[in-house]
């Protein structure tokens, strides 16, 4: 049986992996339409990962085959850092229920990453400070360490969100804003 997302889904129960102290973080937090590249659930186009919250890190488990490489057989460093941006911002929001602004990222790429396999992205915060957080995340593959992501972020309010987007929140939204 399929299991279809929606507003009456109790998320919550459909914790990655039946782990005890896992949490799936809701695929609709930003909304039913939302077209989010990485986390879009109707983003035909996107990569539609989804999030969970062990402790005090936050992870995302996916395969990507051929279509998304660099060199043959290996996953595109560029879309290796934009995976780890997006681990980093559900990172924020699923620790501190909050949305930061990327300021800067630091990549550092160790080994391959093969296509075909299961990657882990794995986020924690790493430091916090007066309207800044930075969170680290590495992307792996069983042993093997593949890439580490430093991604520093703004923590906006909503007057500089509003800013950002050129006009009103989406409904709902004021709350990842302290607002």
């Amino acid at each position: 049986m399929t299991h279809v997302h929606g507003p009456e889904c109790d998320h919550a129960s459909h914790a990655s992996h039946g782990n005890v102290g896992v949490e799936a973080l809701d695929p609709y937090t930003f909304g039913e339409t939302q077209t989010c590249f990485g986390c879009g659930p109707h983003n035909p186009h996107g990569l539609q990962l989804k999030f969970e919250r062990e402790g005090d890190a936050v992870r995302t488990r996916f395969t990507l085959g051929a279509g998304y490489d660099g060199p043959p057989g290996i996953l595109h460093g560029g879309l290796q850092a934009m995976i780890a941006d997006e681990v980093a911002g559900w990172t924020l929001l699923g620790l501190k229920g909050r949305i930061g602004l990327t300021t800067s990222m630091q990549v550092r790429y160790i080994q391959s990453l093969r296509l075909g396999e299961e990657i882990v992205a794995e986020g924690r915060i790493t430091s916090e400070g007066e309207g800044v957080a930075t969170v680290t995340v590495w992307l792996t593959q069983g042993e093997r360490k593949g890439c580490m992501v430093r991604a520093s972020f703004a923590m906006a309010d909503v007057a500089k969100m509003q800013e950002v987007l050129q006009g009103p929140l989406p409904p709902n939204w004021d709350r990842f804003f302290g607002g």
